[in-house]
């Protein structure tokens, strides 16, 4: 009898698996992921006569390396990106995707200086593209906008309804104090957008992820973590983080969600969320565990990107 029991006992645990499918969303990074061809922005360091020399072969190298890393990511029904030159590197990731059939892009052109943008793709067989839009926003002391846009698409998977908005906002150049109002502007950005839906259904399933360029800790970050769950914490590897700098690690890569992904089918794990931290993917600098990157400098290095990716299992 006791056989038996633990026979049905297994049985049903492993149907309970089967019923609960788990779904993934991730953003990366993917450190100037230029194509070589001349374009209306300021990207001739990334030209085959550039300072660079950036060509086909380093080009096509760094796709397959992203697309590696999404493979070892089980294809997430939705990645993030940043650093991104335009729509078509996001359309030949895609589509030199073994595992990428189906997908299609959420992108828009910034008024970035460099042309980098922020933008997404997601399978188009699990989510359907019900809005989408960007919040551009002009920075303290100019007069028009000069940053990436925050990218935000509404999703139906099956019957339930998220919002997704990818960020990169402004760098550190300069040091951390005079550009943190740049940053701060751009959450604040964020945030109001976060406000305007909630205040409509305060249940509203919203995903912000990005490369905020500030820490768990700043001003800017705490203010969307006023109003949003941060999963990826320095439990989430490791080395407690997914970027390191003069030696030391330190989240500069998130993924906030709202409350409301902790009902419905379709839901948050309640763990921490996860920093994709595989050996391939670090090497060593002056004696520190680094991500393996593709430049340093003006040295081309081969690498996959100055961060790793975060993902978040639903």
């Amino acid at each position: 009898m006791s056989k038996l029991l633990t026979v049905l006992l297994i049985l049903l645990i492993s149907l309970t698996s089967l019923s609960q499918k788990t779904e993934r969303i991730a953003f990366y990074n993917v450190e100037n992921l230029f194509d070589t061809i001349d374009g209306p922005n300021n990207d001739s360091e990334f030209l085959p006569s550039g300072k660079k020399l950036w060509n086909s072969d380093k080009y096509f190298e760094k796709i397959n390396h992203i697309n590696k890393v999404l493979c070892e990511l089980n294809s997430p029904m939705l990645v993030g990106f940043c650093e991104v030159e335009n729509v078509g590197v996001l359309n030949e990731i895609i589509g030199k995707g073994k595992a990428l059939n189906g997908y299609k892009t959420v992108h828009y052109d910034s008024d970035d200086a460099r042309g980098i943008d922020a933008g997404m793709i997601y399978n188009a067989k699990k989510l359907r593209v019900i809005d989408q839009g960007y919040i551009r926003y002009i920075l303290p002391g100019q007069t028009k906008a000069s940053s990436r846009d925050i990218v935000w698409a509404k999703f139906s998977y099956k019957k339930e309804l998220f919002y997704v908005m990818v960020n990169h906002w402004p760098s550190r150049r300069g040091g951390t104090e005079k550009s943190e109002p740049k940053r701060l502007k751009a959450a604040q950005s964020a945030r109001n957008f976060i406000d305007s839906l909630l205040a409509l259904d305060a249940s509203t399933k919203i995903v912000l992820m990005g490369d905020l360029n500030d820490y768990p800790s700043n001003k800017s970050v705490k203010l969307i973590t006023e109003k949003l769950e941060p999963k990826i914490t320095s439990v989430s590897n490791k080395f407690n983080g997914t970027h390191n700098y003069r030696g030391e690690w330190n989240i500069l890569d998130h993924i906030c969600i709202s409350d409301g992904w902790n009902k419905g089918r379709l839901k948050s794990e309640k763990a921490d969320g996860h920093i994709l931290t595989l050996e391939y993917m670090l090497s060593t600098y002056k004696g520190n565990i680094v991500p393996f990157r593709t430049y340093g400098g003006s040295k081309y290095l081969g690498g996959y990107s100055d961060h790793l990716p975060v993902y978040i299992n639903l």
